[in-house]
């Protein structure tokens, strides 16, 4: 099989968040950075894939701070090649970030070989409606499949299972090549020790391949950024049920906008 996995690196939210002095952006002094989850997942599942039926690993990424640590990481896990795009990820907006990774797989093939898998996350923290791999799959005229969770590859198709609110899951079968982005893979990403990692550094390299910019990197201009700010406090309501329920009706009668 032919699969790419496109990895994104996004701020860690374990760590506090703070707004830059110009009110528009967060603050990097201290903003460190992380691979999206469901990008994780995609990389694993592109490797149990390969392991099962084989074929080549791409990972492809634009341009973030620490994502070489990323790549080098993808390679010590088991996948063959790694592509660096020397675009700012923080300059592109979803739909040109899109067109980007969109140019570099027409570039790879036109048409893509039949037995290809795109694999973007489903979502990022930046991204939560997930609208990258739709459009990607719309800029390759592809086939799209969202929040898959599992990936049954056949001749010339695949059936994938797709979760749904609820803890619904249903099965579709998708004409390859397709763009597929996952939400989880079907086991938990594998854990690689740092001395592999450290070994990758050594042996295997990064490719850096030049795509053009986007005519309009961003299309959307963002005016403010801030913190939720609090608009009160809870009231702790005591007392015997029948004093809590009396409190609680002068609430909603105070509070009423009959």
């Amino acid at each position: 099989m032919n699969l790419y996995v496109l990895l994104k690196m996004v701020p860690d939210t374990v760590e506090e968040l703070n707004v830059a002095a110009d009110g528009k952006s967060l603050d990097s002094e201290f903003l460190r950075f992380k691979l999206n989850d469901p990008d994780e997942h995609a990389l694993e599942q592109a490797l149990l894939l390969k392991e099962k039926h084989g074929g080549k690993v791409t990972v492809v990424t634009l341009d973030a701070p620490e994502v070489d640590d990323v790549l080098f990481t993808a390679l010590a896990k088991g996948a063959d090649r790694a592509v660096k795009l020397p675009v700012n990820q923080a300059e592109l907006g979803t739909v040109a970030a899109a067109r980007v990774l969109a140019d570099f797989l027409k570039a790879e093939a036109t048409p893509l070989p039949p037995d290809t898998l795109v694999l973007p996350g489903s979502y990022a923290i930046d991204d939560l409606e997930g609208e990258l791999a739709p459009l990607l799959a719309t800029a390759l005229e592809l086939p799209y499949v969202g929040v898959v969770c599992g990936i049954a590859p056949a001749e010339g198709k695949a059936t994938v299972r797709k979760e749904f609110a609820g803890g619904l899951r249903g099965e579709f079968e998708v004409a390859l090549p397709a763009v597929l982005g996952i939400q989880s893979a079907d086991k938990p990403p594998r854990y690689v020790p740092v001395a592999k990692v450290r070994a990758a550094m050594k042996s295997a390299r990064i490719e850096t391949v030049d795509v053009p910019p986007p005519d309009r990197p961003r299309q959307l201009e963002l005016e403010r950024t801030y913190k939720p700010e609090a608009a009160g406090h809870a009231e702790m309501l005591e007392g015997s049920p029948e004093e809590v329920a009396d409190r609680l009706v002068e609430i909603l009668v105070k509070n009423s906008a009959i």
